[in-house]
């Protein structure tokens, strides 16, 4: 990955009008309640349309197809499509398709891995690993080694520690809480990292400060949820939640449409 320039850091978000709907064909769809249909990986969604954008986009929540509304690619498919590939596309010219796709699915990840060491560079209480994680930034925007997503892992572990640091918060790491009642609940500075939380009643819960590190919310209750410095927390994460206008998110997340 060394003939191509550095992943551009302040663009870790999707923006579709840079992409060729490379999510909308890379992957694989499973008829399930995330999607309508099912739909091999390399083929392109029915509801893609020619300028690469969605037919439904409006509609995806009613139509079937909420699998797609959780999606985050942390802009992976703008870079690959504009910088990987000069802005070629799969449908001018098919022959690069499984080589795009591939990457795209490479990209994907790494793009993931400089969300939560970007996000780390800016808590305070990691001021003494800021120096080792914008070199890790660096090589994972440069050339990544094979154990790079185990070396984020592991300093990202560090920082929550730091984070974390004198608020005694519960250790519910990798945790089964599904359908937990945990509304009101004083999660301040808990490991949550890899718990799951699907379906579980955390409104009006305060999570500052909690380690939401692969966790699972999948319909959890976020109402009137105090999450605003919340660690490592994704726009996928968010958007597979429930919440409401009370809802308090970290400054770089947004609430998603259909939480209104």
């Amino acid at each position: 990955m060394t003939d191509h320039a550095p992943i551009p850091l302040r663009d870790l978000r999707s923006d579709c009008a840079r992409c060729s709907g490379l999510c909308c064909v890379a992957h694989t769809f499973q008829r399930s309640s995330d999607f309508a249909y099912d739909k091999p990986a390399g083929t392109p969604c029915r509801n893609l349309q020619a300028d690469f954008r969605c037919g439904i986009h409006a509609d995806l929540r009613t139509s079937g197809f909420t699998g797609c509304t959780v999606y985050e690619c942390f802009g992976a498919g703008q870079f690959v499509t504009q910088q990987l590939f000069g802005g070629r596309t799969w449908r001018d010219d098919p022959t690069i398709a499984a080589d795009m796709f591939a990457a795209f699915g490479t990209m994907r990840g790494l793009h993931e891995l400089l969300w939560y060491l970007t996000e780390s560079l800016a808590i305070r209480a990691a001021a003494p690993l800021h120096a080792e994680l914008a070199r890790l930034r660096a090589e994972v925007a440069g050339d990544p080694g094979p154990d790079a997503q185990a070396r984020v892992g592991e300093l990202l572990g560090r920082v929550s520690a730091l984070a974390r640091d004198g608020l005694g918060g519960r250790r519910s790491r990798g945790a089964d809480l599904t359908g937990a009642g945990l509304r009101r609940a004083d999660l301040r500075g808990a490991d949550l990292r890899g718990a799951l939380l699907i379906g579980a009643d955390l409104r009006g819960a305060d999570l500052r400060r909690a380690d939401l590190l692969g966790a699972d919310l999948r319909g959890a209750r976020l109402d009137g949820a105090d999450l605003t410095d919340a660690l490592f927390l994704t726009p996928p994460q968010v958007a597979s939640a429930r919440g409401d206008s009370l809802t308090r998110l970290p400054a770089a997340l947004v609430p998603p449409r259909h939480w209104n």
